[in-house]
């Protein structure tokens, strides 16, 4: 596992130019720490950064991952890390159910699928997201799994036959997709996930270290406007 709307500012802040600016997050839906962040792509899109979504392919092709006690002997420490971080909930279904049923395969391909087909039907892509996130680590369903995939997209208000042939065609799509993450990735000089990077309206993008801003969300969000807003 690697690591890793516009808000109505208060009137301190009105002095702020209301410029967009665009948070690319390279993230993969089975990643930890990518749920560790979580609350930090929350807290900057209600601060009127537009969050665009990067899935990055951590567990496709032969990197699939099928759960054993070696998986769970490796995953669980980072999770309990990120629990006593950042406080996102991790359930007793994912700890000593999902991470104890060895017929499960951890494919990050359908999760990452499913997000572009909530994109492409006019969907909150990072609310869904967030709910593929914790319906996997607090309840214990697993990410991987079409069926949960579907129901969560219907639990959104997406139309589920609409939902189902975005998702049956996404497959180039999904591909090239990946494939255009990793290049953001290696454009901003980074490895692993969770990575971002801001895009200015000029089009230049500056790689971001979200390494010290787990569990303070503020902080972050004080610090993205004090570097990416200007004076109007």
């Amino acid at each position: 596992m690697t690591h890793p709307t516009v808000h109505s500012a208060n009137s301190a802040n009105r002095t702020l130019a209301a410029k967009e600016r665009t948070l690319h997050a390279i993230i993969d839906p089975l990643c930890g720490w990518c749920y560790a962040a979580a609350p930090l792509l929350d807290a900057a899109a209600k601060a009127g950064f537009t969050i665009k979504l990067h899935g990055g392919g951590m567990l496709t092709g032969p990197r699939r991952k099928q759960i054993d006690a070696n998986w769970r002997d490796y995953v669980m420490p980072h999770d309990l890390r990120i629990s006593e971080l950042t406080g996102q909930p991790f359930g007793e279904n994912y700890f000593d159910g999902l991470l104890r049923d060895t017929t499960i395969v951890l494919d990050s391909a359908p999760p990452i699928k499913a997000m572009l087909a909530v994109e492409a039907m006019g969907g909150d892509s990072l609310a869904y997201l967030h709910s593929v996130q914790r319906a996997h680590y607090r309840d214990g369903h697993c990410a991987s799994d079409e069926g949960n995939l579907a129901r969560l997209a219907a639990e959104l208000g997406l139309d589920p036959i609409g939902f189902a042939l975005h998702y049956a065609q996404g497959e180039d799509k999904l591909y090239e997709h990946i494939v255009e993450s990793r290049a953001l990735l290696n454009l901003i000089g980074a490895q692993g996930f969770p990575s971002m990077a801001i895009e200015a309206n000029d089009g230049k993008i500056t790689a971001i270290n979200i390494s010290r801003y787990y569990g303070q969300p503020e902080l972050w969000v004080n610090d993205l406007r004090t570097q990416f807003t200007e004076p109007l």
